[in-house]
């Protein structure tokens, strides 16, 4: 590996986890390479329209989704083979006892809640519900709040948006819409999970598809790769060694907040495995089904092959 020659400053915009915390303090440090920070706010997510309509950061942080639409669209950027953020999605739609649901096929016919159409955790729901459970999605009206990240996406006509001032919370407790995707666990005995059991499905889905589904990733802009290949197999190298420190840190001590007891969790499904493995290996079948999720939703125009959107020659990091 080639690197500079001198140290080169990239803007950067990376979510605050336990797995990042060794390359944001400075514990771990890529070679040649200073990442100047940027905060976003709180939330990352508010720095993925940015970076897809403004190309604001020459590293970020970007939802798998919002990746492939963008590259759908020929943003100039590249993700290297990272997974900074998954989760199982089983628990992640809820419906209003008074909608008359029971069963997710009783979905078809009914509004829907989602903050975006476009939103990955989405993605793998409505994928989820076909694939496993038989539901037409096409028969389902999906009510959004946000527009999508990627500015020239046009969504699918059975695609409307919220009044204004409305809150997907909001909307699922009043029975405005039917059921809702990410409104978080039932707070009221009016709002039930779609799927029983879902820690318990999320086990079996994983038993039987060996998926882990993968939500955001890490993506650098073309012009740095194009001046400076070698960045993108050093930022991965010193992503893996914070990963790393993080994962022997839990196996040693134990979950010590609400981000460790998830992982925690779901090393519990794995078998004890790396909750976040990194490499395209480790995470083809995750990433290859997200992509044909995307394309079977009419997220992407077309299928695509995963070497259109991480060239063969990240293939080889691990």
């Amino acid at each position: 590996m080639t690197t500079a020659a001198k140290t080169l400053v990239y803007r950067t915009a990376l979510g605050s986890y336990g797995h990042t915390e060794a390359l944001k303090n400075g514990t771990v440090n890529p070679r040649g390479i200073k990442l100047d920070w940027v905060d976003v706010g709180p939330d990352i997510i508010k720095g993925f329209p940015r970076m897809c309509r403004e190309l604001a950061f020459d590293i970020s942080e970007l939802a798998l989704t919002t990746y492939l639409t963008a590259r759908a669209f020929n943003k100039p950027f590249t993700m290297i083979p990272v997974v900074v953020a998954r989760n199982f999605h089983h628990a992640a739609i809820s419906y209003h006892v008074k909608s008359g649901i029971t069963k997710p096929k009783d979905i078809e016919g009914k509004r829907v809640a989602v903050r975006s159409y476009t939103v990955t955790a989405g993605v793998w729901n409505r994928g989820i519900l076909a694939s496993e459970y038989g539901v037409d999605l096409s028969k389902v009206t999906w009510v959004t709040f946000e527009e999508p990240h990627v500015q020239e996406y046009v969504s699918p006509t059975n695609v409307v948006r919220a009044p204004e001032g409305k809150t997907l919370v909001g909307m699922l407790q009043a029975g405005e819409v039917d059921a809702a995707i990410g409104a978080g666990a039932p707070s009221t005995p009016d709002i039930r999970y779609l799927i029983d059991n879902p820690n318990e499905a999320a086990a079996d889905w994983y038993k039987r598809n060996g998926i882990y589904p993968v939500n955001h990733t890490v993506v650098i802009q073309d012009k740095v790769l194009q001046a400076e290949q070698w960045v993108a197999e050093e930022l991965f190298n010193a992503l893996r060694t914070s990963k790393d420190l993080y994962v022997q840190r839990l196996r040693s001590s134990g979950p010590a907040n609400a981000e460790d007891e998830n992982r925690t969790r779901a090393m519990a499904i794995l078998g004890g495995a790396d909750p976040l493995p990194y490499g395209v290996e480790a995470n083809r079948k995750g990433l290859e089904t997200l992509i044909k999720f995307a394309a079977d939703k009419k997220i992407l125009p077309r299928p695509y092959r995963l070497d259109e959107f991480i060239p063969s020659w990240m293939h080889g990091f691990k």
